[in-house]
């Protein structure tokens, strides 16, 4: 039986008794009969011969193309390894196998090239990896297949010859002058022209320019070693049609030395020499430098002018190692006749071409001790300046401004009024609200209300009288009210002025203890004051007051009177 033909066999069974005679009895039943699968099957691509392609512009890892060798076998017995046999196509690809589609992928290994070859063989081999080895009669359990890949055109960038260039160019060569020359090529088969230029970035200051037809460097203008020794600049080739592709190239340019700047001291610091020193002595050893290129046989010569060769001060002596040796011809030097000397020195070096320059030592005379150990340098060490130095003029006059801005600013806050923080008694000025129900008296009463009642606690346990008029009704002192200090706060004075109004039954029908008894000085209308009403003559009644409560009970008295009287 084939498993790969047909999996699976259902079988009716029947069973009978009587030895299957008449009369008997039987019984049938199903069966269900699955084959196992076992590797009888080798792999088997569908064809022998594959074609693939790739682009010469691909990069190593990117895919190349997949194919299959089929299995019928189910489970590890249809796993199939792949793996190359032969071929040139073995150097630029390599083969791995997707583990969930058992497929062969082929990627790029290295670079193609179209130019150099177009076209890769690669035999590849399709196997089991568990083999039965009951089977092994049937036949061998792997098969083969040859894929061809192409090597597809591209248009890729100009290559230029070299990978880097390098040239020299002499110091100060006049402008125009060649440098050297860069070469590219288009490795496309259409082979298009080639265009080349300097990109600006990388020659900022402009010093070379090139030919774009031919890719030859020339200078702009003269160039310096002393101030930029390289110029490291960039080519880029840019091919003429197609899409324009470019590439670069680094280029370095190295400026050689040319011997054009004159020797010159390497320090200029001063030679100090003691009044007493002795004659035919070491003072200094002077060494020079040049900034052109410092090579180890390089020299320099020392020598005295001619009109200072026969002086009697100083001599000198060329050391023959580039270094020189100054002496001292006599004693006697005096701070007060001369206290400096220039020697002017002549220093040559052994370039091409020589070149030479005259230097001035100076050397200060010193006061110095018996074993000649510097004292002083100064022309006059012990007079000191009559007047005062610069700097001390801008230290007094900076005090002297400081001192007038302080005595201005002084004077201004002096000036300034500041208001009090504490509002003393005799300016305690407040403005207080009473409400009363009686009328006043126009616009002539200036001195009905009297501020001082606030003012002065001691006469709320007492009664004020009026300072223009002298009221009719005198009130005795209420009972239970207590003397109040001086120095009662006015909201205080109020609250309790409140509660006294509010639980004395005696106390008038307002909170004030001002009595508005008159109309006011030159009023031409008559009294309105109720309190007046008691004598004159009325026919009304004032009953309705009794229910009024305990504040008006005063008022209920006083019109009730006459009403009980005449009732009498």
């Amino acid at each position: 039986m084939d498993r790969e033909a047909r999996q699976e066999y259902d079988v009716v069974i029947q069973a009978k008794d009587m030895g299957g005679h008449m009369g008997g009895l039987s019984g049938t039943t199903e069966v269900k009969i699955t084959l196992t699968d076992v590797n009888d099957n080798p792999p088997k691509f569908p064809q022998s011969v594959y074609s693939m392609s790739v682009s010469e512009d691909k990069v190593p890892g990117e895919e190349v193309g997949r194919l299959k060798a089929k299995d019928p076998d189910m489970g590890e017995n249809g796993l199939v390894e792949y793996r190359f046999l032969e071929g040139d196509g073995m150097a630029v690809l390599e083969i791995t196998k997707d583990s969930e589609t058992q497929e062969a992928v082929i990627k790029l290994k290295k670079v193609v090239d179209y130019e150099k070859k177009k076209t890769y063989t690669v035999k590849l081999e399709a196997s089991n990896p568990h083999v039965d080895t009951r089977f092994l009669a049937w036949g061998p359990y792997k098969d083969t297949a040859t894929v061809k890949v192409s090597v597809e055109d591209a248009d890729e960038p100009p290559v230029f010859t070299e990978a880097s260039y390098g040239f020299e160019v002499d110091e100060n060569a006049p402008e125009g002058t060649v440098v050297g020359r860069v070469h590219a090529r288009d490795t496309d088969t259409a082979n298009n022209p080639v265009r080349y230029m300097i990109p600006r970035y990388t020659d900022l200051g402009q010093f070379f320019s090139i030919t774009p037809e031919d890719g030859v460097i020339k200078t702009t203008r003269p160039l310096d070693r002393e101030t930029q020794p390289w110029h490291n600049i960039s080519v880029s080739a840019t091919e003429i049609g197609g899409h324009h592709q470019d590439s670069k190239v680094r280029v370095n340019i190295k400026v050689k030395d040319e011997n054009d700047n004159l020797p010159e001291f390497a320090t200029n610091n001063e030679v100090l020499v003691c009044e007493n020193v002795t004659p035919v002595k070491l003072i200094e050893t002077v060494s020079a430098v040049d900034k052109d290129e410092m090579a180890h046989r390089q020299h320099f010569s020392y020598s005295l002018p001619p009109e200072v060769a026969n002086n009697n001060n100083f001599t000198l002596k060329d050391n023959k190692d580039s270094t020189a040796s100054i002496y001292v011809m006599r004693k006697g030097f005096s701070r007060m006749t001369q206290d400096m000397y220039f020697l002017p020195i002549e220093i040559s070096d052994n370039g091409s071409p020589p070149l030479s320059s005259t230097q001035t030592l100076t050397i200060r005379v010193c006061s110095c001790d018996s074993k000649e150990t510097i004292l002083s340098c100064n022309v006059e060490p012990f007079i000191l300046p009559a007047g005062l130095s610069t700097g001390a003029l801008i230290a007094i006059l900076a005090c002297i401004v400081i001192l007038l801005a302080i005595v201005v600013l002084f004077v201004a806050l002096r000036r300034q009024k500041k208001e009090p923080l504490i509002v003393f008694e005799e300016e305690d000025i407040r403005e207080n609200i009473i409400t009363y129900d009686d009328e006043g008296g126009g616009e002539e009463d200036t001195e009905a209300f009297d501020i001082a009642t606030l003012q002065n606690p001691d006469g709320a346990n007492g009664f004020l009288p009026r300072k223009d008029i002298k009221p009719e009704l005198q009130y005795p002192i209420r009972p239970g009210a207590r003397p109040v200090a001086n120095s009662v706060d006015v909201d205080d004075f109020i609250k309790t002025r409140i509660s006294d109004a509010d639980n004395d039954p005696t106390a008038p029908p307002y909170d004030s203890i001002q009595i508005y008894g008159y109309e006011g000085r030159g009023s031409v209308a008559g009294s309105l004051s109720s309190l007046e009403s008691v004598t004159t003559d009325s026919d009304l009644d004032y009953d309705y007051l009794q229910s009024w409560g305990p504040r008006f009970k005063k008022l209920a008295d006083l019109y009730g009177t006459k009403d009980s009287a005449d009732d009498s």
